[in-house]
């Protein structure tokens, strides 16, 4: 029987012990890709530090997702690497290099799909017949899952539809701020959010809105915020135990998004749901609105504040509803969206791409 021997490629560096110390010390969620490179015994590799090439500063210019230091490590993975070797890449930025460069008995290539149907990622796909030199994609969202399929023309076992995770351990119910004085409405992240459409629909409310803006995948548009904030609502940085107090001082977590048709916000809703809060978030396909149909979360039309405001008072004058599908939405996270679940059902794709 084969040993096999697993890899993770990073898109960028990370201290995983640093972030284990700061875990334990209950200051920030645990990192998946720490409990996933525990889980494999896998050597986890980074880009920088390695010499580039002439190729691995012009491929960039053609993918768009990577830099010449994405390149450098995927030529180094896809030339050193053998086919008893597995490489797991947290993105396409890493994956596809690794790809582009795998020999012919190379490792074995699995690769999480963050934007395939951006145009330089369907030129990067065709072009370097990533649908044969992947051996498994993963992605998050069934719209994402199925580009892939349609555009390569897969087979159904060699793309995986991932579930989305939040660390239940670090977000949890808990006791409200002793100093609260109103309602307080909580939202956070910056990845598609309208915040102009919190602020419109909250503005005459006797409320408190407290946005945590921050998001390491994303950056604030122009049209994010509007140009003054209602008196009422507040935006800044809140460090990770400060984002878990915000989330259980909050009577609802409002998650507004622009209209797309992809699930961001997904990470605040599940934060929010294990802090056993009642969310109200702008409907858009797939987990949302399966959420909202089920009773977990109530959903609204994206760019309706009359909607928005609606349902916040819906939720602020009716507890016993608001307390009752807060409990409903932390059940189903805690049973279905836990980090270890995420991890064993990675885990076990990357291990399965050997048989």
């Amino acid at each position: 029987m084969k040993n096999y021997q697993y890899h993770i490629a990073f898109s960028r560096i990370f201290d995983l012990n640093k972030f284990d110390e700061e875990a334990k010390a209950k200051k920030r969620p645990r990192h998946t890709m720490s409990l996933l490179s525990q889980k494999l015994q896998a050597i986890v590799y980074e880009p920088g530090g390695r010499l580039l090439s002439l190729s691995d500063k012009i491929l960039p210019k053609i993918t768009g997702a990577s830099n010449p230091d994405h390149f450098a490590l995927g030529r180094f993975l896809g030339q050193t690497l053998t086919e008893n070797d597995v490489v797991f890449s947290i993105g396409e930025d890493s994956g596809f290099p690794i790809a582009i460069h795998r020999q012919e008995n190379g490792p074995k290539n699995v690769v999480f799909v963050h934007n395939p149907d951006r145009l330089r990622g369907r030129l990067t796909l065709k072009l370097f017949n990533l649908g044969q030199r992947v051996d498994l994609f993963m992605t998050n969202t069934a719209i994402k899952a199925d580009f892939l399929r349609d555009y390569l023309n897969l087979p159904p076992e060699k793309v995986f539809l991932v579930t989305e995770q939040t660390d239940t351990h670090f977000f949890t119910p808990g006791p409200q701020s002793p100093e609260k004085t109103r309602p307080i409405i909580g939202s956070g992240g910056l990845e598609q959010r309208d915040y102009k459409t919190l602020a419109t629909a909250i503005k005459p409310l006797d409320v408190d809105v407290k946005v945590c803006a921050v998001s390491p995948n994303a950056t604030a548009m122009k049209d994010t915020f509007p140009e003054v904030l209602p008196k009422n609502m507040s935006v800044g940085y809140y460090d990770w135990p400060d984002l878990v107090q915000l989330y259980r001082d909050s009577d609802v977590v409002v998650i507004s998004l622009k209209n797309h048709n992809y699930q961001a916000g997904l990470t605040t809703l599940f934060e929010s749901l294990a802090c056993q809060r009642p969310v109200v978030m702008t409907r858009t396909p797939g987990l949302v609105g399966d959420f909202a149909d089920a009773g977990l979360i109530t959903a609204v039309k994206a760019g309706d504040p009359q909607a928005m405001r609606s349902a916040i008072l819906d939720l602020l004058n009716n507890p016993k509803k608001a307390q009752a599908m807060a409990q409903k939405g932390y059940e189903t996270v805690s049973k279905y969206y836990t980090s270890e679940r995420y991890v064993e059902t990675i885990a076990e794709q990357v291990m399965n791409c050997m048989h």
